[in-house]
């Protein structure tokens, strides 16, 4: 599973990629992003950020009623949120390439389940 300190950095830029999918509601990005491996992300992480993306005016938001249970506050992605989620993805795109250059440059042939080969060790 990635840090905390790490996972925190690209939330935003993933939240706003799983809102540009279909409008949804906070408990369905947390449960989206578990299925995507973020693992489990508190309500208190995810509801924080969203807040945060709409001040930006990168999302809105309005209250539905739920089939099931008390209103829900539905986001969706507004066109300067598009052009957010895009620049997120090409900055990570370019940092995901730079340390794979450095993992090589190391002779790191690291994995996504935590294994190591090469030389160094886990």
């Amino acid at each position: 599973m990635f840090p905390s300190q790490m996972r925190k950095g690209i939330l935003e830029g993933c939240i706003l990629a799983i809102i540009s999918l279909q409008e949804t509601y906070g408990y369905e990005i947390s449960r989206q992003l578990q299925q995507y491996g973020f693992g489990e992300i508190a309500e208190g992480t995810i509801y924080p950020l969203l807040l945060r993306l709409e001040k930006q005016q990168y999302i809105t938001a309005a209250y539905r009623q739920s089939e099931i249970g008390p209103k829900r506050k539905y986001y969706q992605i507004t066109e300067a949120g598009k052009r957010e989620m895009y620049t997120f993805f090409q900055n990570f795109a370019q940092l995901s390439q730079s340390i794979a250059r450095l993992s090589k440059q190391i002779g790191g042939d690291f994995h996504a389940s935590g294994n190591q080969s090469a030389s160094g060790t886990k």
